[in-house]
């Protein structure tokens, strides 16, 4: 795994539970959806390439281009720390919660790098 480039925080921000969970209750009923984000409450804090997550998701990468994932670089750029992302691994497969246009701008930069997550 390659060294990140990407400043990190060391925990996720409270308000991308947040964020997780309104994504999620679009795609399973609300109860099922709090189940997830509490999983991914409780999950450690731990890390996955920015390819295996894109291919776990079968998501393909943001561009550069793209308005959320042009903000989290203008944020590198400025020296922020970025939040780690949630990924929800479900039956029907992995999903990312929140912090796609993370896991994008790190596949663009290295699609090798390591990524911190919170998996639940």
């Amino acid at each position: 795994m390659s060294k990140s480039p990407i400043r990190w925080l060391d925990d996720v921000a409270k308000h991308d539970y947040e964020s997780a969970f309104e994504y999620l209750s679009l795609k399973f009923d609300l109860a099922l959806a709090s189940e997830i984000v509490d999983r991914m409450k409780k999950a450690t804090v731990t890390s996955r390439r920015a390819n295996d997550i894109l291919r776990a998701t079968g998501l393909p990468p943001l561009a550069l281009t793209d308005p959320g994932v042009r903000r989290d670089l203008l944020k590198l750029l400025n020296g922020e720390k970025l939040s780690p992302v949630l990924v929800c691994d479900q039956k029907a497969g992995a999903d990312i919660a929140d912090g796609y246009h993370r896991v994008s701008l790190a596949y663009n930069i290295d699609p090798f790098m390591g990524v911190p997550l919170r998996l639940g």
